[in-house]
């Protein structure tokens, strides 16, 4: 079985083309750069960027599996969450190769893309625990079967890669701010600030991250007139910062990760795995707290490729071909959806704060 996988909900323009057997046959990701200058990214630009670039992108995937349209077995598309504008131009683009090619369309939440891919690359089994952590989503989730998740805990406010891409803003590193973050705290102490960890204690598994950028902020304006903008510091002075968010905003995500295990190890005890995804998995000192969380627990711990955490085709074709197994298939009227959780469609979903500490 062969599966065509198109993202596009966000800044990354994107397809690629995986069989049943866990091949991988092409991969091909446009990161659009137009957006670097706002430090963050602009909805309708991106949208743009999409459409200039989708044809393009799809006929390279198409060439570097050295396949020809009509061997694909299905077209799966990024349809929601995401930047509706985007989400619009790939599910189009989506359809139409499934009508002129007489293909089946398979609708995917972008979630579930992040969610599955580690069973691409990691041959991870259900049930397993997730976390879920990227720009724009924080979540930690049993994920159960396709299309079957139940929802332990989420962020209240920011999510966990937006706060990071916020910091950086304000310390003036430049946009994607989660790498500039980590690459600074390397040499950083992570122990010179203390900053809060917000909803420590507070009895749910849910996440905030709102009260810690705050705390990031105050140190900054410290330096000043308490205008940030024309604030400048000393480059030490800044990775000691990034060291002491960096920390701090994986202790969040690990106190609740701790808890969420115990949870899963009582409710799921065939389950081995603790998964993280997204594009804050890419964040190599998050990896090794995770890690050494797992293996404390008599868990394994997963994560994809770093390639694989940013958007990109191959997470969205994987989910695709693990929904078409299952015969979930979409009609051509399927609207893209700019808000999809993750487990609306789960049969004991739990919902936010679901399950209490």
């Amino acid at each position: 079985m062969i599966v065509l996988g198109i993202e596009s909900s966000c800044d990354e323009t994107a397809a690629a083309i995986v069989t049943d057997k866990k091949q991988i046959l092409s991969d091909v990701v446009l990161s659009q750069e137009e957006h670097k200058v706002f430090g963050g990214v602009v909805p309708e630009i991106a949208a743009r960027s999409h459409l200039d670039h989708i044809d393009d992108i799809i006929e390279q995937a198409f060439q570097r599996a050295k396949i020809k349209p009509d061997e694909i077995d299905a077209v799966a598309a990024a349809s929601g969450p995401g930047l509706i504008g985007g989400v619009v131009v790939g599910v189009m683009a989506a359809k139409a190769l499934s009508l002129g090619l007489n293909k089946p369309f398979v609708a995917v939440n972008h979630l579930e893309g992040h969610a599955l891919v580690s069973r691409l690359t990691n041959d991870v089994e259900y049930p397993y625990l997730l976390l879920l952590v990227s720009g724009g989503h924080c979540q930690i989730l049993v994920v159960k079967n396709v299309g079957d998740y139940e929802r332990l805990g989420t962020t209240i406010d920011d999510a966990a890669g937006e706060a990071f891409d916020k910091v950086a803003k304000m310390l003036k590193l430049g946009y994607p701010g989660g790498p500039m973050i980590e690459k600074m705290a390397a040499i950083g102490d992570e122990n010179r600030f203390s900053l809060p960890h917000p909803l420590r204690g507070s009895g749910d598994l849910n996440l905030s991250f709102s009260g810690l950028k705050t705390a990031v902020r105050k140190i900054i304006e410290s330096y000043g007139n308490g205008n940030i903008e024309e604030t400048v510091l000393p480059r030490k002075d800044v990775a000691d910062i990034c060291a002491c968010f960096q920390k701090t905003a994986c202790e969040c995500l690990l106190d609740k990760l701790l808890l969420a295990t115990d949870y899963f190890k009582e409710h799921y005890p065939s389950g081995r795995h603790i998964v993280v995804a997204g594009g804050v998995a890419a964040n190599l000192y998050l990896r090794s707290r995770l890690e050494e969380l797992a293996k404390n627990k008599g868990l394994v711990f997963a994560a994809p490729p770093i390639r694989l955490c940013t958007d990109n085709g191959v997470m969205i074709a994987w989910a695709g071909l693990e929904r078409f197994q299952k015969g979930y298939v979409d009609e051509l009227d399927f609207k893209p959806r700019p808000r999809w959780p993750l487990d609306i469609d789960a049969p004991k979903a739990a919902g936010a704060g679901g399950v209490k500490a």
